[in-house]
């Protein structure tokens, strides 16, 4: 006899039900639909909805609804070119509203209630956007000299050495006023190079500069590849970061060629809030206020007294900072946006050595003014002379002026003249971590829809024939066994379905392709254990006998096979990126759950078949029928 006990049962009809109810979300659809923000980040009312729907009906444009969805407006409506011709309209309408395509889920009610969502799709099935950046990497190389010109300035002027230190292109150049300090400045410029690597990393060479004896330092070309690659590591890294604050699933970010990075974010329906947030290169400083001096007349001359910097607040207002910056940006371990007694804030959290100077900088201080200057860098590419160069452009300025009413070190927040959109976004960036250097935008491509679903039809076609072929051959050469393979086959597609929606992994063209191969391999172990079966018949056992050994012998093979595409599908997906992932991703989950299906599911069902069947004599399984004893 074969007998699960009950609870295999049980489980196996648990699994498939659960299955079965988070696959249901993606029989329904989804509605074209255009996705409508604010630009300024602020949160649409529903007084905007009545506004909508009477410039989409005096354009005579049809819709099925027009709803608010988390602070923003969504308008479904049936078709594609529908959408398109109402999104111009909108667009035109509305020059303070930012307008997206989007894909829109078709749900009932009660499914919306559990809180059950389709599976994501892809870039190539849903659509969005498409953004390239260009890495400035002449900032990278200046930021790294401006390093060296700073570590060897306070070197020389704790050595009492009288200098002038000045940049030019991609040398330091460096003139010591009397001769008789020449030496000891040299060996001062050979220590930059002392970092104990064993060929040299800087080219030092003694020079004059402005009648003055001094030296010239210059980055061998292995340095200035080395700063070229690790500014654009960086900034991938960085950029990854930032994209994964959006949640969006499948995104690729990568290096493309020489200095730039191209970023891929399928589904997303605000592409200009994201774009602000990609390229921005805003990051915080510290200083204290300089209350003793006038900041207005400051201003009037035109300069700041020494030891401070002349800035501005939003309002215009002059603000004399302290010189001396005691934290910066990239000491920020966490950001998160908040209230403080009702204002926007930004509650921060420091690293060891931002927490270390900012604990002594408020023991010392207290009932002083602290200020927080937001400096943000803007590029633009520009032509000059004839060609395409990139324009940096840096915008510096104070959100937050308080006094310091306490001693605090590694958490406190920053609050002053930000919006709740502005506080939002500074905690993004300060958590994403700073650009190693400015990147600009060189091309931005909005995906529609209508390629995806076009995308969608073909792959649901190859699925569908795919299937459909598989199903007929095992039903005319398995019999009543083929029967019970393709339910197993149906419930492991079901299943596959449900763990893409369950885990929220996107669906992509080469996801569809491991959803292919699954099915054949799904089938494969099916096959396996139906040939041992047949085997053992016509080695004389028993039909109860042939089932037993027919899944127990079948087994290690069936495990050892797929293990071992596991463990390649787990490899794909540790080092691939993008489409890549997108395949790896469906091949796993396939895998396991077409295990589960064609082993314990289709024993679950034979046994129920056959069984509790004292008598059987035949196995309706293809090619010789056992008569047997049972």
């Amino acid at each position: 006899m074969n007998r699960y006990p009950l609870w295999v049962n049980v489980l196996v009809l648990v699994v498939l039900l659960v299955g079965a109810i988070f696959a249901l979300p993606n029989v329904y659809g989804d509605d074209p639909a255009i996705h409508i923000t604010r630009s300024d980040g602020e949160p649409l009312t529903e007084t905007a909805l009545p506004q909508i729907e009477k410039t989409l009906t005096d354009a005579d444009m049809p819709y099925l609804s027009v709803g608010l969805e988390e602070d923003a407006a969504l308008v479904r409506f049936t078709d594609v070119p529908q959408q398109l011709r109402a999104l111009d309209v909108i667009r035109d309408t509305y020059p303070a509203y930012v307008a997206a395509l989007t894909l829109a889920p078709r749900l009932p009610g009660w499914l919306e209630a559990l809180g059950l969502r389709p599976m994501n799709l892809g870039l190539d099935l849903r659509g969005g956007v498409y953004f390239l950046f260009q890495v400035d990497l002449d900032s990278a190389i200046q930021q790294f000299l401006n390093n060296y010109e700073t570590d060897l300035r306070t070197q020389l002027r704790e050595a009492d050495i009288r200098n002038s230190l000045k940049i030019d292109g991609e040398t330091l150049l460096v003139s010591i006023v009397n001769d008789d300090d020449l030496d000891r400045a040299e060996k001062i410029v050979n220590s930059l190079d002392d970092t104990g690597q064993l060929t040299n990393r800087l080219l030092i060479t003694p020079t004059t500069v402005d009648g003055q004896r001094g030296f010239r330092i210059a980055l061998t070309p292995e340095l200035l590849k080395e700063r070229q690659d690790f500014a654009i590591q960086q900034n991938t890294v960085t950029l990854r970061n930032r994209v994964n604050e959006f949640g969006v699933s499948e995104a690729v970010v990568q290096r493309q060629g020489l200095d730039r990075i191209l970023v891929q974010l399928p589904g997303i329906q605000d592409p200009a809030q994201v774009e602000r947030t990609l390229d921005a290169t805003a990051t915080l400083e510290y200083h204290l206020v300089d209350q003793d001096a006038d900041p207005y007349q400051a201003a009037e001359r035109g300069r700041a007294p020494l030891g401070d910097e002349l800035h501005y607040d939003k309002a215009g207002t002059p603000i004399l900072l302290r010189r001396e910056v005691i934290v910066t940006g990239d000491q920020v371990t966490d950001a998160t946006p908040g209230y403080d007694r009702g204002v926007p804030a930004v509650f921060v959290n420091l690293n060891p050595q931002g927490a270390r100077r900012m604990l002594e900088t408020t023991s010392k201080n207290v009932g002083r003014n602290m200020a927080v200057l937001f400096i943000e860098e803007k590029l633009e590419i520009v032509e000059r002379d004839g060609k395409q160069v990139i324009n940096t452009k840096t915008e510096e300025t104070v959100i937050s002026n308080a006094t310091i009413q306490g001693v605090f070190s590694n958490r406190f927040q920053t609050s002053g003249s930000m919006t709740t959109f502005e506080a939002q976004d500074l905690a993004l960036l300060l958590r994403a971590g700073a650009l190693a250097t400015p990147i600009v935008k060189v091309e931005e491509r909005t995906i529609g829809p209508s390629l995806g679903q076009d995308n969608i039809e073909k792959g649901r076609l190859a699925v569908i024939v795919g299937f459909l072929a598989v199903v007929v051959f095992m039903a005319l050469y398995y019999r009543v066994f083929g029967l019970i393979a393709n339910l197993a086959l149906f419930a492991n597609v079901v299943l596959i379905i449900a763990a893409l929606s369950m885990f929220g992994a996107a669906l992509t063209l080469p996801g569809i392709a491991g959803i292919v191969l699954t099915v054949g391999m799904a089938v494969d172990a099916n096959v396996l254990i139906f040939e041992r079966i047949r085997e053992e018949l016509r080695n004389g056992n028993s039909p109860q006998a042939s089932i037993r050994a027919g899944y127990e012998k079948a087994f290690s093979t069936i495990a050892d096979a797929n293990i071992t595409t596991l463990i390649a599908a787990v490899v794909l997906f540790w080092f691939g990126t993008g489409p890549i992932q997108g395949f790896a991703v469906t091949l796993s989950i396939g895998i396991v759950t077409s295990m589960f299906t064609a082993i314990v599911g289709t024993r679950v069902v034979v046994n129920l078949v056959f069984g509790r069947r004292t008598q059987l004599r035949r196995l309706s399984i293809g090619g010789r029928i056992s008569n047997a004893a049972a």
